[in-house]
């Protein structure tokens, strides 16, 4: 078993790209708050949009079968 996790986008709980699905799974947190900061910060100098982008390119997708 790995000693350490990945950010991964999740494949089950995705909108768009599953850039928050994975964040909020990797933080354990809910979804909903990771799409409300991105907006908030899209909102405010469009760095929500540069850093969803850049983790829709580098973050791979979740490859587990969720049972």
């Amino acid at each position: 078993m790995d000693s350490y996790r990945r950010l991964t986008r999740s494949t089950t709980d995705r909108r768009i790209a599953g850039v928050c699905g994975g964040i909020a799974s990797y933080l354990n947190i809910d979804p909903t708050v990771v799409r409300i900061l991105f907006l908030i910060a899209l909102l405010f100098g469009s760095l929500g949009f540069w850093a969803y982008l850049i983790i829709w390119i580098a973050a791979p997708e979740d490859n587990r079968l969720e049972q």
